[in-house]
């Protein structure tokens, strides 16, 4: 079969379906190189008004992830493997959590991860915080670590789903990344590329979300775990909302601190809550045969009894990395962000704060932009806690005196006080699944 691929243009541009040999030619033709950027962005641009079908989205999707290289941990490890997937958030480094509790419970957890960009951190940055720690293994060095460990997180090898980062870039540069279908494609060829068997996706919604209202987050949702189904996978997807910063701590060696915290049984309650519940649904999709319910109680244990800190230390020496806290790189500059009034936090806006730390230096604009690991923002009060006039808000975590001021004024401005607690409100939306 040989494409016209002006003919698939017009037919997606009029509202007609595509074959999934169709698609799959396009894909392949694309990631050869034997199809034009110019020609993609039609396609794109016809996908974005017209949609894709849960069929053709599903061909899509297979289409991407066989421009390149899988990975089977199921084949190699004779285990079914779990995986986490979030669609990005500002303080959000629930995978560096949720992993070691979920190892510590028995469970193999293989993960391909990301770099942030924009207000948005990468999980691979915050490892990066670690001295000596290596995102890079290859998929032999990847399978001998979870079948060892019970973890590894690693950075995308260059021939997993090639097409994809192709695709990406281009959507990026043409005004067509809001649309589900392609969004899903994306985030679903990977992480079946990647070899898990069950994986629970941390769909964010809200102000500090690339999805804004509820139902948006819950439609792309839908698409996934549906995409899940017809690839054999189990999904369930957990809606959390992004409206603050999750957690205290922005910034990369910042919340590698919050999370080993957490595994201490010490962490920020919003943040707790999510890696509890992302764990717990975890443990349930595993081979270990459990119920929800006994899945929660063996993620408290395994927060409550130094388990899950001492499957976290295993797992960065594993990857070359020194799990004491104390090596961490820390700011030259720490500054105070001081309450102007007696109060209640009604509001802590996740998007000022991220775009505080990212001026800072936590995160890039560019994808070749370097990373300041130390710097960052400290969130000491959120939504609902009492604070005095002079009563510190927050910590600006700075390279020098400047760039501390001037992030101190963002973080401030994040920040809306009143008279009364506004009512409680839990990071967890709902869960949805197949």
């Amino acid at each position: 079969m040989s494409i016209r691929v002006p003919e698939l243009i017009e037919r997606k541009r009029d509202g007609g379906e595509l074959t999934a040999d169709e698609l799959a030619e396009l894909m392949l033709g694309y990631a050869k190189g034997s199809i034009p950027d110019y020609q993609l962005a039609a396609f794109c641009m016809a996908v974005f008004f017209r949609g894709l079908t849960s069929a053709e989205t599903y061909s899509m999707t297979d289409a991407l992830i066989r421009t390149g290289e899988t990975v089977d941990l199921h084949g190699a490890l004779g285990r079914k493997v779990v995986d986490k997937h979030s669609t990005g958030g500002v303080g959000d480094k629930t995978s560096i959590a949720v992993g070691p509790v979920v190892a510590a419970c028995g469970v193999p957890f293989g993960k391909m991860s990301g770099r942030g960009l924009g207000h948005t951190g990468g999980t691979l940055d915050k490892l990066e915080s670690i001295p000596g720690f290596r995102v890079e293994l290859s998929t032999e060095e990847l399978i001998e670590q979870v079948r060892s460990v019970g973890l590894a997180i690693v950075g995308a090898t260059a021939n997993l789903v090639p097409a994809d980062k192709k695709l990406y870039a281009l959507r990026d540069v043409t005004a067509t990344v809001d649309n589900y279908s392609l969004i899903a494609a994306s985030i679903m060829s990977k992480k079946i590329a990647g070899g898990a068997d069950a994986i629970v996706l941390d769909v964010k919604v809200g102000e500090g979300a690339f999805m804004k209202a509820r139902a948006d987050a819950e439609q792309l949702a839908d698409v996934m775990i549906d995409l899940g189904r017809r690839a054999g996978r189990e999904v369930v997807a957990v809606i959390s909302d992004m409206n603050e910063p999750l957690g205290h701590a922005v910034g990369n060696a910042l919340e590698i601190r919050e999370a080993i915290a957490t595994l201490r049984g010490e962490g920020p309650s919003d943040f707790v809550e999510l890696v509890e519940e992302a764990s717990t649904q975890l443990l349930a999709l595993s081979d270990l045969g459990v119920s929800r319910d006994e899945a929660r109680v063996k993620v408290k244990q395994a927060l409550g009894d130094g388990s899950a800190l001492a499957s976290y230390e295993r797992w960065i020496t594993a990857q070359g990395g020194n799990p004491d806290e104390s090596v961490l790189p820390t700011a030259a500059v720490v500054r105070e962000v001081a309450a102007p009034s007696a109060g209640h936090v009604q509001s802590v806006g996740a998007v000022q704060v991220g775009n505080a730390a990212l001026r800072l230096g936590a995160g890039r604009r560019d994808k070749e932009d370097p990373i300041d690991h130390s710097v960052g923002v400290v969130c000491l009060k959120k939504r609902g806690d009492r604070v005095d006039a002079g009563e510190p808000l927050a910590e600006i975590h700075a390279r020098d005196d400047e760039s501390a001021a001037s992030a101190a004024d963002e973080v401030l401005a994040a920040y809306e006080l009143g008279d009364d607690a506004p009512p409680p409100r839990s990071v967890i939306l709902g869960v949805m699944m197949a």
